[in-house]
């Protein structure tokens, strides 16, 4: 069984992030409510607890708290900001409204030598606190402090419990993978197996639990997580496996054809292709929400694969390649309590009633470790790379009603930016950035505005429409920055769009980060 270090989600925003740390250390983290429910904890077998961070205040009625039989597990404990504060107030320390509030970075001085804080100079941690320990526990020694936060860090070696004030698990903090990659293999003694090829076997072994010999559609789309979520069934339940490749005349450009010779060479009459587009335009007509775009978009998929269904004697399960990301903003209930951002195609946007069960062997890996997978599996890199894309298409990148003259625009003007980037080098690839560190271009595409703009072309006004275009840097795609992208560069594709692509007559660059924006502008 998988070694797992359980979550308790207090709220935070951060929560997610401090997962993706630990499994960078090849341990296998899952994220589950406070309030999670004694059995369901017991039946994931932890080898032990980090306490997330979270909005609330702990000495406030109604405040979430550690739950009595995780502290009676004796299992090892990680508290990070509320979750340190619970620790302290459960176990008979104060905490109490600072006098200073401590938002951002803070410089840390390291007091008494611990197993998570090895180094003995100070650091550079993030801080985002208004509460703050004024006496600790009993038993806890003081590791810890910043010039506001006199208990920044504290420990009880004895039993295994550490608390931190700050967060280890952003990238602001300096060694903060560090310390929390010690916590699970010093502290908890997990041995570090949660890698590509136990990802593997974890999967094919729930995939053919829950299929056994039923029939199975798969909804490929040609991206990544569709692609390895595809494979991973086939290496589970072979001829089980049939795959859909829905044209939906919201594709990037060249897309079809390229998915279409790909998985038809991988599993030849077990692919179908069918053309849909019709379809889709017919249902987007009119509709300008972002959420009802998503909705529509996988309602009229899920519709289509009922129907090649039950021309193929109807199969009892779809498969998805949902990933953890996408449940995290979709559903605010299902791992914790944080606010639903918006629906995925694949998961919030699903119809309540299918003839499917759903088959979603992804559904809590991040992009990196999909893309692992999808390597370890033997996928071609060129597949295993590929720029994320979004179930929807290009209906959420067309922003306001999506008709065919509108996307076909979009559709160039992509083209163009990504083929841009490509001859750079600059796709997937490193760059630098700003502050000189080398950082990776993760996604880049074009967004149509619905505004117009006057411009003057050959002597005559324009008044047309508006390409935004969005390059973002990240490692797990839950936080993202804009890439510093080389002005030649910029210059070079507004030139080609306006030039190039009838109707636009104006560029412009996206400079949000993640947060406060998405990566998606719908």
């Amino acid at each position: 069984m998988t070694e797992t270090i359980l979550i308790l989600d207090f709220g935070s925003q951060y929560s997610q992030l401090i997962a993706r740390a630990v499994r960078e250390a090849q341990v296998y983290a899952e994220l589950v409510p406070w309030d999670a429910s004694e059995g369901a904890i017991a039946a994931l077998a932890p080898k032990g607890f980090i306490l997330s961070g979270g909005p609330q205040s702990i000495y406030e009625t109604g405040s979430p708290i550690i739950p009595e039989f995780v502290l009676a597990s004796g299992l090892p404990i990680l508290g990070i900001c509320y979750g340190m504060q619970a620790l302290m107030q459960e176990l008979g320390g104060k905490v109490l409204p600072a006098e200073k509030r401590e938002y951002g970075l803070a410089h840390l001085t390291l007091g008494k030598p611990s197993r998570l804080l090895e180094e003995s100079s100070g650091r550079q941690v993030w801080m985002s606190h208004g509460d703050r320990t004024e006496q600790a526990a009993p038993g806890f020694d003081v590791l810890a402090s910043t010039e506001n936060t006199p208990i920044a860090a504290v420990g009880d070696p004895a039993r295994r419990y550490y608390g931190l004030q700050f967060h280890p698990e952003v990238r602001h903090t300096t060694g903060g993978r560090d310390i929390l990659r010690r916590f699970v293999i010093e502290v908890c003694g997990c041995a570090g197996d949660w890698t590509p090829s136990s990802m593997i076997s974890d999967a094919v072994g729930r995939i053919r639990d829950q299929v056994g010999n039923e029939r199975v559609l798969s909804a490929v789309s040609g991206g990544v997580d569709s692609s390895v979520a595809t494979t991973l069934v086939r290496e589970a339940v072979g001829d089980q496996l049939s795959a859909v490749f829905v044209d939906t005349g919201l594709m990037r450009q060249g897309e079809v054809d390229w998915v279409s010779q790909t998985f038809q060479a991988a599993l030849g009459d077990n692919l179908i292709v069918i053309d849909a587009a019709d379809q889709f335009f017919t249902r987007l007509k009119g509709v300008t929400s972002p959420e009802e775009k998503r909705i529509l978009v996988g309602e009229t998929f899920i519709r289509l694969f009922e129907s090649t269904a039950r021309q193929l004697g109807s199969p009892k399960y779809l498969v998805q390649g949902t990933i953890y990301p996408d449940v995290v903003e979709s559903r605010a209930s299902e791992r914790g309590h944080a606010q639903r951002i918006k629906s995925h195609h694949n998961v919030g946007g699903l119809p309540e009633v299918m003839d499917f069960d759903l088959v979603e062997p992804l559904r809590y890996l991040f992009k990196d470790e999909v893309r692992k997978v999808g390597k370890a599996l033997g996928l071609p890199d060129m597949l295993v790379a590929r720029q994320p894309f979004p179930g929807p298409g290009l209906a959420v990148r067309c922003v306001g009603e999506v008709t065919r003259e509108r996307v076909a625009k979009l559709r160039q003007a992509d083209a163009i930016f990504l083929e841009a980037l490509e001859q750079a080098g600059l796709l997937n690839t490193a760059q630098t950035g700003t502050d000189d560190a080398a950082v990776a271009v993760a996604q880049a595409f074009a967004v149509l505005l619905p505004v117009r703009s006057v411009g003057v072309m050959g002597d005559q006004r324009t008044y047309d429409e508006v390409i935004t275009l969005r390059a973002v840097t990240t490692e797990d795609f839950m936080t993202a920055d804009w890439a510093r992208l080389p002005q030649d560069l910029l210059s070079q594709v507004a030139n080609r769009i306006v030039n190039e692509v009838n109707g636009i007559n104006r560029v412009l660059y996206d400079i949000t980060s993640k947060p406060p924006g998405t990566i998606e502008w719908e």
